[in-house]
């Protein structure tokens, strides 16, 4: 083997993927394709190819079939509850380092919030089933933390796609923990040149490639002073396969092509029935568009004349219940038929309360997913900084998603058909709840007004009677009365209704 063989064949090396990753990449192409639609989606060409179909006509099948991205929909809707509330973080002893509220407001040295950081890795986690977070802090050669802050150095984290990462490895710890021991992913991709970074827990190898001249431009090595690898595999899903996640949208996606299909037969059905085929002969000279002319040469044999090819396809009524069909399946997949529905839909409401329940559980598992690997990246932060993890963080558990429309209603028909004040005003209680009233607002509900003048106290007394009070219920929300004022009050009533029968 020659000189120009040892190095491409080191660049070979370089660039490749391990054995999982060869298998899962395609898969993983696939999944960002049909999540991110549109140009990306067209490119891959995953409509399928009728026989004999020119390029052209390919081509052109591709430009005028639209796609409806039920994948993008539905981690949309998934990313929309997780982070609805903000989750809640206690840094302990950490509170007060300067770098900390630098990295909570950027942490990526980009301009994301550890909030905006954290939702991007749950859209990749949810994606491929899985993503990588990467803590890292430049050696700029400070010898001490006063000359990093004076430089402006700190630790940052990046997000990577399972694509970018080529090969990883886990080592069990005689404790019987499993710690990653090996990393190499594709730091930066510049037209041909690909930027390759190897870490293991002793160093960090940097590798500049020029794939079209298959030679290594620049090679790096520094120490890792840090003595582990500073990544997190955040999953979605733990699969059996370590460094491996489940997709949200592995099957949805599958789903999501078929409906593509679909819509452009659907296009090719009303093309098919509204410009039909005309079989000719090369003589005839016929026109295009709506009532075209004709012209047939003289003596042509009568059995050769223009006649329109019937189309005897399926409907297109046939092929939009199977489009509805196939949303219906996405919809019970993802467990979002109730939360996508743009129209109103023949569920029961105990089907209704099942789906928010199922929609809930597979909620709080994604947040119990986010939430440890964010614990996991604050330990190695910490570690940058000289300090041990006391904090923690809570992402939402419950994600109480309710029918409130249906709810609300039955509150009304409760209170409309209670005479009892006791449950009006609990009714009134609820409804305030719902409506997010503030909790003074709550307690001055729930407050006992006191009667004491003799003015207020009469009023006060016929509005209890009215409403419905009893002489007990009144005397002990009450005790400044007394069962004379009541008494009073009720013939004060009587002779205001006398009066008002004999007007």
């Amino acid at each position: 083997m020659n000189v120009t063989e040892q190095i491409q064949d080191e660049v070979s090396t370089i660039i490749a993927g391990n054995e999982t990753y060869d298998e899962y990449q395609e898969q993983w192409k696939y999944l960002l394709q049909s999540f991110l639609g549109g140009k990306e989606y067209r490119d891959a060409k995953h409509l399928t190819r009728y026989q004999l179909e020119t390029d052209a006509e390919y081509q052109a099948r591709l430009n005028t079939t639209p796609l409806e991205n039920h994948c993008a929909s539905v981690i949309s809707v998934y990313k929309s509850f997780l982070f609805r509330t903000p989750p809640v973080r206690d840094f302990g002893s950490i509170a007060n380092l300067p770098e900390l509220d630098a990295f909570v407001k950027d942490a990526d040295l980009d301009g994301r919030s550890i909030d905006a950081f954290m939702k991007d890795v749950a859209t990749y986690s949810s994606v491929f089933g899985h993503s990588w977070i990467l803590i890292t802090q430049p050696d700029v050669g400070a010898r001490t933390r006063g000359e990093q802050r004076e430089m402006g150095v700190r630790p940052y984290v990046s997000v990577l796609n399972p694509l970018v990462v080529l090969d990883w490895s886990y080592t069990r710890q005689p404790t019987g923990r499993y710690e990653l021991d090996y990393l190499k992913y594709v730091e930066d991709i510049n037209g041909s040149i690909r930027t390759i970074k190897k870490w293991t827990p002793q160093e960090i190898k940097t590798y500049i490639v020029d794939l079209d001249e298959g030679e290594i431009q620049e090679e790096s090595v520094e120490t890792n002073g840090l003595g582990m690898i500073p990544a997190v595999c955040a999953y979605n899903i733990r699969s059996t396969v370590r460094g491996i996640g489940m997709s949200d949208v592995g099957d949805i996606a599958d789903l999501q092509k078929f409906l593509y299909n679909s819509t452009s037969e659907v296009e090719q059905s009303i093309r098919m029935n509204t410009h039909p085929s005309i079989v000719t002969t090369p003589d005839c000279n016929v026109g295009s568009g709506s009532g075209a002319l004709i012209h047939m040469p003289e003596g042509l044999d009568p059995g050769l004349k223009p006649y329109l090819l019937e189309f005897n396809g399926a409907s297109v009524d046939s092929i939009y219940k199977s489009i509805q069909h196939t949303t219906d399946a996405i919809d019970k997949i993802a467990n979002t038929g109730a939360v996508r529905a743009t129209e109103s839909r023949t569920m029961s409401g105990v089907a209704m309360e099942t789906e928010f329940q199922l929609l809930n559980a597979k909620l709080s598992e994604k947040a119990d997913a986010i939430e440890l690997a964010e614990e996991q990246m604050w330990k190695i932060w910490c570690m940058y900084m000289g300090y041990t993890w006391d904090g923690y963080v809570d992402y939402p558990g419950s994600f109480n998603i309710r029918d409130t429309g249906a709810e609300i209603a039955q509150l009304k028909t409760a209170k409309e058909s209670s005479d009892n004040p006791v449950v009006k005003k609990e009714i009134d209680k609820q409804i305030l709840e719902w409506m997010e009233v503030d909790d003074d607002v709550l307690e001055k509900l729930d407050e006992e007004h006191p009667i004491t003048t003799p003015q207020t106290r009469a009023s006060h007394i016929q509005e209890m009677i009215m409403e419905g009070y009893t002489d007990a219920q009144m005397l002990e929300r009450h005790p400044e009365i007394t069962q004379q004022d009541i008494d009073n009050a009720k013939r004060a009533l009587l002779n205001i209704e006398g009066a008002n029968n004999e007007a």
